[in-house]
Order: structure tokens, then C-alpha cells, then sequence
């Protein structure tokens, strides 16, 4: 007998379960580390570079399980669970054993009075008790694999949940086992459809409710293969899953809804590991608002993070953000099913031509190119379309083709064509007999082709036999009940199969070790201070980042003599290291040109910093530069994916505008240039109104040598702000005019 030397169930634990009702719905989790961080290979900054890929087929498919805390007794909460668990292990083939103090039997199995007594050792553990800690600690001589917890009470509670969290997740930790929790619950242990055929989706979810919708999927024909309800998330968390699922060849697309992120770095390790599996990774994250942040905080407990930052690390590893849940149903299973784009134009074919006009607007809107169909083409469709209707995309039909044998002929015809990728046909509302064979023409065009046929079935109605047995039965037609969720999920679907063919994984390229200018950097830094202009120069200029001539002086004499060496005209600023935004306190000037200005501005600034209290250490005479494109580049520290890298329109724009694009280290040059592509004032490095094109190459150097700053002075930079930036014209650099640092 397994464990037989540790005698029967504690008194605890049986005063627990008698006292609870049998009712696990009263308990605990944790804000730990995460569990993907022990690769091997880690990069400068000591992180790893690869996620661990958990071994999760024992817990999808047991053995053998016991059910802690089961009972049978009719009006309990546990024995609604113990009936469901027996069913589930029936059909995945495992064997149940239940445990508790007081009973022999649980619906006619044989019931252990402690996990000790359990006659093998499980796979699965599943806790149906109100404070889990000291089961887990008993599981621990077991060797058990898994537990799931479904106790509340913990880190969604507030602070004292989460030092009850805080405990759990130690327990775990010294047990050797996974846990599902706590604040979970029996998604994981649903009824899956198995009579379905094709790439499934495999979903993932922290608020069990909100993937009802796509769990309803099965009903509509299309594959589910697992559910993962984390909730809280003490141990395995939502990017073990994604890794997990990511490397299960019947997987075609994994679906998520994330309150919040445990740890970044984890998430995006195993967003990398889909991204080069080429497995779509599609995503509710809420938190998008202050108050939605709340909320999901008041859930799950976690940090959802900067909202701009999760947005801007999601599209850097691939992963597609969507808004609603019919979003999220409908670009899972698109991208699940279909076959790779054989090309990126889309054609819309209508039998109205409002229709055709009203959907081309918003796909283009959209981003999705929709070409002009070649003369020849549409000299084609002219034989069964008639000659004053639009055929050169959108195509229109006019309604009566589709009636006859000329329906199918101007589909394939259409199909046929090498610019066309995917075929789009809305259909507002149901009009028989002639939506009926036009259904059935593209469900058949649709089985003959490897390109992608999208059907938008407009009627609210949803019970019409074209819909619910051709659209609907065709396992090749991509079927939508809107407009926008169609344009959604198939510009999600030609991105993804773009990324993917381009990707390559920044963690292969990140630096392991740390470069020459680490060395000078960290001798400048001030351990929890704010660095002076002039400090925060030199650590720019220790990882190779132009500055202006400038020198540091303490007199007006040594400003005179700094100018003539600097060269007129100058700038003079104050340095200190409390100042952060000299422009407002005035202790800028500009455009000095003599010895009397040098002079006189000195007093001027000294003046000022004494009557504001501001300690200097020295006015910087500094070289003027006048012409270019002023920007702004940073890092920042995000409370999840640590430092990360900004790069917008600086000077006073930065405030105003907030146009700024952001990406998480390590990234390379082509995820730089991306960036700048991402700003809304982008063309005025192409040149605006006569002034030069920006060189364009130097701001991408100095973006990726801030990245490399922030990768290897993450633990100590907490923050670093270069604004503005001067982007001269094309061939003559970019210098940085400004900086501040502040020190962790």
C-alpha cells in the first residue's frame, strides 16, 4: 500500500472536511516567480532564454486520480463534483479513488480515510477541501503529479489572501507536484466531442464563464481538445499551458482569455515557442481601462500591467489580440482550420451591390488589400455576369447568376485567379431559393480549392437550412454571423501566416554575455539616484550614443573659455541631479553667440537654482544643433515584462501627442524599424515641407544600442529618458541633446 508508513488521515484534516460541509469554497494563492524561468541558457541579464515545455499528458490523462474530500451524499457541493470527476475518468480510461475520514464507500467505490491509504500512486489529485496547504503537504510522500484546488479565499480576496496564496504556492513548491489553482474549477474536466475531424483549439481560460462561448464551438462542428481553467494561478500558470499546447500536433490554435499575467517573461517564452511552432496563439486580455484593470485584479489577484506595454509585447511575439469572445470563437477556429494563404488579395462577391461596396469599405479600412481583378479576368466573368455590373472586385453578381449552373462557374472563376487568397461572400440576409444554391455553390467551390472561402451569413434568424446544414456542415467554409468579426478573423489569419513565415525568435539572437560598455556603465551608476544631465551623458556615451560637445564648468570664466572650445552658437543648461524638467524652471538658454551672453547667462542660471533650492553640480556649455527630427527614446521598468524600450516623437510632442511605440528586449533591428513604422508622425523622418529625410539608420542604431542598456543594466537603470533626440538628415547621425537616469 502507497505510504502506508504514514499512518491514517490527520485529525486536522478531518475536522477540516467535517467543518467545511464538504464545500471547498473558502480558501487561498501566491504572486510568486514563475515556473518557466529553470532553462538552462539564460541571457545577460540573467534570464532564461527558452520555456520549460511542463509535462501535462498525465494531467489531461490520468491513470489514476484521487478525489480528496469526495462524497455521495445527496445536497452537497463536493458530491455534484465527485459524480462529474468519476464521469470524466470513465471516459479518459482512469482509475478513481476517493478519500475521506468517515466514509468506506463513495458512490460504490471503495473511499481511503487518508491520502496515505491510497493502494497506488495517482497522477492526479483533485482537492475538494477548503484550505489546501496541509494536503499538499501530505501529498507530498506520494509523489502525486498533479493537484487541482478549487478553494477561493486567496489572492482575488485582497492582502491577506494573498499571503494565504504566498503559502500555498511554497507548499507546492517543496512537494515536487503541479498545481491547477486554486480558485479554479471543473472546466478541464468537460466533455469534449470526439466524433469531430481537423486541427482542434485548445483553450485556455482564467474566468471559467468566459469560455463557455468557445467550449459551444463542439456544437457548431468545430474540434475542442483541452481546457485549462488556471484561476489563480499559484503554480502552473496560463503560459505553461500555452507551451504545452503548442508542441500537441492536434492542436491548431490555442484561445485564451487572460485577466492578468503572472510573469511576463514566462508568457512571452511561450508565446516564442508557439510563434516557432507556427501555432496561432489568439487572446482576450482584458485590463484595457483603469477600471477593467481593477476589476480583473479584484479577480485574479495579479498585476495586468501597463496596457500599451501588454498590447506591444503580444504583437511582437505574434500573439492576436482580440476584443469580444465572438472575436475570440470566431478567429480561433479560422485560424485552426484553415489551410496556409496561397496569396494576400481579397475578393468580395456579392449579389447586391451595396452589399459587395458596404463590406469592401471596411475591409480596406481594415488593412486588407483587396486587388483590382485583371482585364482579362474580368472579361471572363463578363461570359455569366452581365457587362454593366462591377466585376473588378467588388464583384457583383446581380443575383440571378446564382440561380443556375453560372453560380458555381463565377466562383471557381474567381478562385482561379493567383492574386486571390481568400473569397469573401456576405450574405445580408436569406433570400431562397437563390442564398440556398448560392450556399451550396461556394460550400462545393469550397471542398475544390486550397484558398479561403468566407461566408457571412447576416440573418438573425440563424435556423435557415442553408446556414445550419451547408454553411454550417462544411468543414471548408469559414461561416460568420457579422461583418466585423469576419474582417477580424481573416486579417488575423493572413498577419499570422506573416509573422510566422518571417519570424525569427529574438531570444536566439539575445546577448549571453555582456558587453565592454556594461563595464564603464555600471562605474557611473548611483544606486537609487536621479543621474545629472551631464552623468547621464556619459552613460550614453559609454555604450556609444552621440552626445554634443559640451563641458561641465563652475564659473563664468571657464564658460567663456568652454564656449570658444565648443564652438558658437551654445546652449548653457543647468545640471544637477534633482533636475528633471529645467525648460519650466528656465535654466535653458539658448543661441549664445558672445562672451557677454556666456556671462551673463551664467548668472542667470546659478541665480535661479539658488532661489529654487536646487543643488548643481555645474552649467553645461553645449554644442547647438538645430536641424533634424526630434525624438525620444527610454526605458522604462514594466511591473511584469521588466525594462522595457520606447521610442516616439520627442521635445514637447512626447507630452502632447503620446505617439510612441514599445517593445519588450530582446528584439532586433527589423522589430526597430517596425517601431518607427508604428508612429503616427512617422513621415517626418521621410521629410515634410522641404526639410530632408531623417537619417533613419542612426535612430534605429541608437534604439537597439538603449536595448542593449536596458538588457544588461535591467536590475540596476530603473529608468532612462533621452528627449529629445536629434535625428539629423540621412548620412549625418543622430545626437542626443538631453538625457536623465534614474537608478535602481
Amino acid at each position: 500500500m502507497l505510504g502506508s508508513t504514514h499512518g491514517t488521515l490527520t485529525t486536522d484534516f478531518r475536522a477540516r472536511v467535517e467543518a467545511c460541509g464538504e464545500t471547498p469554497r473558502t480558501a487561498v494563492h501566491s504572486t510568486a516567480a514563475p515556473t518557466a524561468g529553470d532553462a538552462a541558457e539564460l541571457d545577460v541579464s540573467g534570464r532564461p532564454l527558452h520555456s520549460d515545455v511542463p509535462d501535462l499528458d498525465r494531467f489531461f490523462r490520468p491513470e489514476s486520480v484521487a478525489v480528496i474530500g469526495a462524497s455521495d451524499t445527496e445536497g452537497r457541493p463536493n458530491t455534484g463534483i465527485t459524480r462529474q470527476l468519476i464521469a470524466w475518468a470513465d471516459r479518459v480510461g482512469a482509475r478513481v479513488h476517493p478519500v475521506h475520514p468517515t466514509r468506506t464507500t463513495v458512490f460504490g467505490l471503495p473511499c481511503h480515510p487518508s491520502v496515505a491509504e491510497l493502494p497506488e500512486q495517482v497522477d492526479l489529485a483533485v482537492l475538494l477541501v477548503a484550505d489546501p496547504v496541509p494536503v499538499i503537504e501530505e501529498l507530498a510522500d506520494t509523489k502525486v503529479k498533479f493537484a487541482v484546488a478549487f478553494a477561493s479565499g486567496f489572492a482575488e480576496t485582497g492582502e491577506s489572501g494573498a499571503a494565504a496564496q504566498a503559502r500555498l504556492t511554497a507548499a507546492v513548491r517543496r512537494s515536487g507536484l503541479r498545481l491547477l489553482g486554486p480558485n479554479t474549477n471543473l472546466n478541464a474536466f468537460e466533455r469534449f466531442r470526439e466524433d469531430l475531424d481537423g486541427p482542434a483549439i485548445a483553450l485556455i481560460t482564467q474566468s471559467g464563464h468566459q469560455g463557455r462561448p468557445v467550449h459551444a464551438l463542439q456544437e457548431l462542428g468545430i474540434r475542442l481538445s483541452h481546457w485549462a481553467p488556471t484561476g489563480n494561478e499559484a503554480d502552473l500558470e496560463t503560459a505553461d499551458f500555452i507551451s504545452y499546447f503548442a508542441e500537441r500536433p492536434e492542436v491548431g490554435a490555442i484561445a485564451c482569455y487572460v485577466e492578468g499575467l503572472k510573469d511576463g517573461r514566462s508568457f512571452l517564452l511561450a508565446a516564442d515557442r508557439a510563434a516557432r511552432n507556427g501555432v496561432p496563439v489568439v487572446a482576450v486580455k482584458v485590463g484595457r481601462t483603469e477600471t477593467g484593470a481593477r476589476t480583473a485584479a479584484s479577480h485574479t489577484g495579479k498585476l495586468t500591467g501597463a496596457d500599451t506595454v501588454v498590447d506591444a509585447a503580444m504583437r511582437q511575439f505574434g500573439v492576436i489580440r482580440v476584443d469580444g469572445l465572438d472575436e475570440l470563437q470566431d478567429t480561433a477556429a479560422l485560424l485552426a482550420r484553415a489551410r496556409p494563404p496561397q496569396a494576400e488579395g481579397v475578393v468580395v462577391y456579392s449579389i447586391s451591390g451595396g452589399t459587395g461596396a458596404h463590406f469592401s469599405d471596411l475591409a480596406t479600412e481594415a488593412g486588407l488589400t483587396l486587388p483590382t481583378l485583371s482585364e482579362a479576368k474580368q472579361a471572363e466573368l463578363h461570359q455569366w455576369i452581365p457587362s454593366y455590373l462591377n466585376v473588378a472586385n467588388p464583384v457583383d453578381n446581380g443575383g440571378h447568376p446564382v440561380g443556375d449552373w453560372r453560380g458555381r462557374k463565377i466562383i471557381d472563376a474567381i478562385l482561379a485567379d493567383p492574386s486571390v487568397g481568400v473569397l469573401i461572400c456576405p450574405i445580408t440576409g436569406p433570400f431562397p431559393p437563390m442564398s440556398d444554391k448560392l450556399a451550396q455553390d461556394l460550400a462545393d467551390a469550397a471542398e475544390a480549392t486550397d484558398k479561403l472561402v468566407c461566408v457571412i451569413w447576416g440573418s438573425p434568424v440563424g435556423t435557415e437550412e442553408a446556414y445550419r446544414t451547408t454553411l454550417l456542415g462544411s468543414s471548408r467554409v469559414a461561416t460568420f454571423r457579422t461583418f466585423g468579426n469576419c474582417i477580424t478573423a481573416v486579417r488575423a489569419y493572413l498577419g499570422h501566416h506573416r509573422f510566422t513565415a518571417a519570424y525569427r525568435s529574438p531570444f536566439d539572437e539575445a546577448p549571453r554575455t555582456p558587453s565592454p560598455s556594461h563595464r564603464k556603465a555600471r562605474a557611473l551608476m548611483r544606486p537609487g539616484q536621479q543621474l545629472s544631465e551631464h552623468a547621464a551623458k556619459q552613460l550614453l556615451r559609454a555604450y556609444g550614443i552621440r552626445v554634443p560637445r559640451e563641458q561641465l564648468v563652475t564659473s563664468a570664466a571657464a564658460a567663456v573659455r568652454a564656449a570658444g572650445l565648443v564652438g558658437y552658437p551654445v546652449v548653457m543648461k543647468a545640471s544637477g541631479p534633482q533636475l528633471a524638467h529645467k525648460t519650466e524652471l528656465g535654466l535653458v538658454k539658448v543661441g549664445l553667440t558672445s562672451a557677454s551672453q556666456i556671462r551673463d547667462a551664467y548668472r542667470e542660471l546659478t541665480d535661479i537654482a539658488r532661489y529654487e533650492n536646487v543643488p548643481l553640480d555645474g552649467i553645461l556649455v553645449c554644442q547647438m544643433v538645430e536641424r533634424g527630427v526630434e525624438m525620444v527614446v527610454g526605458v522604462t521598468r514594466d511591473p511584469l515584462f521588466g525594462p522595457t524600450v520606447t521610442v516616439g516623437l520627442g521635445g514637447v510632442l512626447v507630452e502632447v501627442l503620446r505617439d510612441a511605440a514599445v517593445r519588450v528586449p530582446p528584439f532586433g533591428e527589423d522589430q526597430a524599424r517596425t517601431m518607427l513604422g508604428e508612429l503616427r508622425g512617422a513621415a517626418l523622418l521621410d521629410g515634410v515641407r522641404g526639410a530632408p529625410p531623417a537619417d533613419v539608420d542612426a535612430l534605429v542604431e541608437v534604439v537597439l544600442r538603449v536595448q542593449r542598456m536596458a538588457l544588461e543594466l535591467g536590475d540596476e537603470l530603473s529608468e532612462l529618458d533621452i528627449n529629445p533626440l536629434m535625428v539629423l538628415p540621412r548620412g549625418q547621425g543622430a545626437v542626443a541633446l538631453d538625457a536623465l537616469a534614474i537608478c535602481r
